[in-house]
């Protein structure tokens, strides 16, 4: 026993020397990154740990700064979590009980239905709809159909987005029912240099859309137009400026009200194969109106088909790779709706509750962590370094989704959107990493993996004052000399 003892320690005194070369040589880049001129107004943090959660190297790591698309690492790790990676959502499509000309179409939150993401042909599902429709309900009587879209409520967005997000494709509205990624594209003609862009129509098709349109068009051949428009309105602002010459140059902007879209695509696809439409609804206005109610009545539903969405570990992939805030805002108030199923309680709210308390359970400190959203794309936001260190931490080395996890983080120099980031250098495929960008913040998050060895790392930038490539350089310079 002491010989045992005595060669343990020996061996302690032999590396620790190396140890502490390795991390002194750690600090010294984190030292020498945060001299970076381009950061010299910034706030600036960094944490790195090792697999047992012990701190390698760091600097201001438990200061709260703004995470922008990272936050979507604590929204997905929470997904896997609390619903699994097997976890599908479903929407129905039902005859109301006692009447045959009353088709209900009920969502549960999807955000995958008609996506042109996933491998997925948007239209695909609408033939296997009408089949069933076809065998269930006569078509000999004309029907009325209502979409059930409000399994979150009809809030659509965190309040703390930016006016000028809101109404953009990226912005897009978060409802029980999505269709085609809820986003349309504008298309313009920009060749006539006497007047504003020319609208040329939508894809998908809107109707009801009203634009007020304030474009104007540039020669530098950038695109700076931007449409805005809050949740449920069919009013629509251009702004800003597009290139000219073109025929066909396109905006995307957020289906205004997808519910109602879905109703109208159904009821073309249902015209087309001998139905007589007579009405489409939402259940919106129901909504409204028993929201102070007592008495909420429901619909009593004769489900007889049933759609399925990709697995979670696909969407919680996808969020990750494409830094989809669609799918991102579809999860948390999924995750929401497990702590209160209540359609009237705030589904946002309830799934920021439940993964605070989430993580708070699993042993890590929840105090530096602020969420108003699940994307990431409010700048009221906040969370530490250390905080996404532990939770990273705690996926590889405890979660039994660790591999399902991994795999949904896209690898630098290779893929998603961190392709360009570390190319060509000895790191590339070896990095899993999330990027976050928002106005004046850089951040990035994910693991170092080179056989055996595993770390996982946090770098975030607020407001810095060089370019966005100055900053991109010197954090891939800065994970370069940490491993």
């Amino acid at each position: 026993m002491i010989k045992i003892n005595i060669r343990y320690w020996l061996i302690i005194f032999i590396l620790t020397p190396y140890l502490l070369a390795a991390q002194t040589k750690q600090q010294s880049a984190i030292s020498t990154f945060v001299k970076n001129p381009a950061l010299k107004h910034a706030s600036v943090g960094v944490c790195v740990k090792d697999m047992t959660g012990k701190t390698i190297a760091s600097h201001n790591m438990d200061k709260a700064l703004t995470p922008a698309s990272i936050l979507k690492i604590i929204t997905t790790a929470t997904a896997l979590e609390v619903l699994g990676s097997e976890y599908t959502y479903r929407t129905t499509l039902a005859k109301e009980r006692g009447k045959n000309n009353h088709l209900l179409i009920h969502g549960y939150g999807d955000p995958t239905l008609g996506t042109e993401y996933l491998d997925n042909t948007p239209e695909a599902f609408l033939p296997a709809w009408t089949n069933a429709i076809k065998s269930n309900i006569d078509s000999s009587n004309t029907l009325d159909i209502t979409v059930i879209d409000n399994y979150f409520g009809y809030d659509g967005i965190a309040q703390r987005w930016t006016y000028q997000d809101i109404g953009n494709h990226y912005g897009a509205a978060t409802y029980g029912i999505s269709i085609y990624d809820n986003l349309y594209k504008v298309y313009f003609d920009t060749t006539r240099p006497d007047t504003c862009p020319v609208i040329r129509g939508t894809k998908p098709e809107i109707k009801s859309l009203n634009f007020h349109n304030t474009l104007t068009i540039n020669k530098t051949g950038k695109d700076n137009g931007y449409i805005h428009g809050v949740p449920l309105s069919n009013e629509r602002l251009l702004t800003g400026n597009i290139p000219s010459g073109k025929t066909w140059f396109s905006l995307k902007g957020d289906i205004p009200n997808p519910g109602q879209l879905l109703a109208d695509v159904v009821a073309t696809q249902l015209k087309s194969n001998g139905y007589n439409i007579a009405t489409t609804h939402t259940t919106l206005e129901r909504y409204r109106q028993q929201m102070h109610s007592k008495k909420k009545d429901a619909f009593d539903e004769e489900v007889f088909y049933s759609h399925k969405s990709y697995p979670m570990k696909e969407i919680v992939k996808d969020i990750n790779y494409r830094s989809n805030n669609h799918y991102a805002e579809h999860v948390i108030r999924t995750i929401g709706r497990t702590k209160n199923a209540d359609i009237y309680s705030s589904a946002l709210d309830e799934g920021i509750s439940k993964t605070k308390t989430l993580w708070k359970l699993r042993g890590l400190n929840t105090e530096p962590l602020t969420m108003f959203d699940g994307s990431g794309l409010s700048p009221s936001n906040a969370v530490s370094p250390a905080f996404m260190c532990e939770l990273l931490v705690y996926m590889q080395a405890k979660s039994k989704n660790a591999k399902a996890f991994l795999e949904s983080l896209p690898k630098a120099g290779k893929e998603g959107t961190v392709r360009y980031r570390l190319r060509g250098t000895r790191l590339a495929g070896k990095v899993y990493m999330k990027s976050g960008s928002i106005f004046g913040v850089r951040c990035f998050s994910g693991y170092y993996v080179e056989g055996a060895k595993k770390y996982a790392f946090t770098v975030m930038v607020n407001k810095y004052n060089g370019t966005t490539a100055q900053v991109n350089k010197a954090i891939d310079d800065l994970l370069l000399s940490l491993f």
